[in-house]
């Protein structure tokens, strides 16, 4: 995955949140454009739609994943997210990947997780992962004294991890991204799907839990505008059974 083009009601209240809440930094920007990562590859891009109102029950963003490289790099965030008062939403783990939740001031989702070794889980995926409670005094525990962990924003070579979709019917929405390259991983009944490539556990989720039979969001939401995909064929613009749009580019 790369970068994910969302839209937002303000640009001077997103930057506030993704600069000293996430911790990401501005790579570059226009009026109403700005790109943001942790000092390489951009991993998202802002627009601003005044008045914008979050995109609940539609199609689009279910949340967007921040791949950090590794353990203690998630828990530095832990610890500087408890410091500032960043609020949190839930906090998992996967058993593939440990996480942490939240929503910007649009009402996005995000993940931030670090993953557990490959060899812990790659070809068991379908078996192993599952939701459970973070053992946050573990995660914290890696950096020795946390009162001494500082925290500069995102590492470098933070990635996009995966991206999670609301969509509309998983059936459909299996056989798109499997044409695109990802293989299914697991999956939870009709009820959400997980695909990835070269064996990762996943890259793309999508489920139908706020979604199901839903219209992609409109305009006046703030909302996914694209997804994009590293691909080693064509570039292109695509568009999902959902509606959701999914730029192909090449590395």
């Amino acid at each position: 995955m790369s970068a994910i083009h969302l839209s937002v009601a303000s640009l001077i209240r997103s930057l506030d949140y993704y600069e000293q809440a996430l911790g990401l930094q501005v790579h570059h920007r226009s009026d109403d454009v700005i790109a943001l990562g942790a000092g390489g590859e951009d991993l998202l891009v802002l627009t601003e739609q005044p008045g914008a109102r979050p995109a609940d029950g539609f199609c689009g963003l279910f949340h967007f994943a921040l791949l950090v490289p590794e353990r203690e790099d998630l828990a530095r965030w832990l610890v500087h997210a408890a410091r500032d008062q960043v609020a949190v939403t839930g906090m998992s783990d996967h058993a593939v990947s440990e996480a942490i939740y939240l929503r910007d001031p649009d009402g996005h989702g995000i993940e931030i997780y670090a993953d557990r070794p490959r060899a812990e889980w790659e070809g068991r995926v379908a078996e192993l992962m599952t939701t459970g409670p973070l053992d946050a005094n573990a995660l914290v525990a890696t950096l020795g004294d946390p009162a001494k962990a500082t925290f500069e924003g995102l590492a470098a070579g933070t990635t996009m991890g995966h991206v999670h979709l609301c969509v509309a019917d998983v059936a459909a929405t299996v056989p798109f991204y499997r044409d695109l390259g990802f293989d299914v991983t697991a999956m939870l009944g009709t009820q959400s799907a997980f695909l990835g490539w070269d064996g990762y556990h996943h890259h793309v989720g999508a489920n139908i839990w706020e979604s199901a039979g839903a219209p992609l969001a409109p305009p006046d939401r703030a909302r996914l505008l694209k997804a994009t995909v590293i691909t080693d064929g064509d570039p292109g613009v695509l568009t999902d059974p959902s509606g959701i749009t999914v730029e192909l580019v090449t590395a």
